[in-house]
């Protein structure tokens, strides 16, 4: 019975140290000096717009699901938005009390407020 009880503790050794090298063997993994990104192409900055908004989203034309992607910006701002456009210059939010200064400067890197074309006749 000690024989087995023995060979139990011993098993039970082998997986906790096997477990907390692994572990370990992950946590200090060195990186190396000079570290390459993969080249992204244009399908692939699209794919991720939505995270880092690689592209401005335009005050003047984006739909609500649009804007409400945006850091600080939910259903209720982007409706807020939609119903003052149109905008002459994306910093018309503060002015125009749609938004606060602290939450117009988590978003104002990723918008932009696009004039519409003058029509020539």
């Amino acid at each position: 019975m000690s024989r087995i009880k023995s060979l139990a503790l011993l098993t039970l050794a082998v997986g906790v140290l096997s477990a907390s090298l692994a572990f370990a063997q992950g946590s200090t993994e060195t990186k190396p000096a000079t570290e390459t990104k993969p080249a992204t192409t244009t399908a692939t900055k699209s794919k991720s717009s939505s995270a880092h908004h690689s592209t401005k989203v335009d005050l003047n034309s984006a739909s609500k699901e649009e804007l409400a992607k945006l850091p600080g910006i939910g259903d209720a701002i982007a409706d807020k938005i939609i119903a003052a456009r149109p905008y002459k210059a994306k910093d018309e939010l503060v002015s125009k009390s749609i938004v606060t200064k602290a939450e117009y400067k988590k978003f104002e890197a990723h918008v932009v407020a696009k004039q519409a074309p003058v029509a020539s006749k």
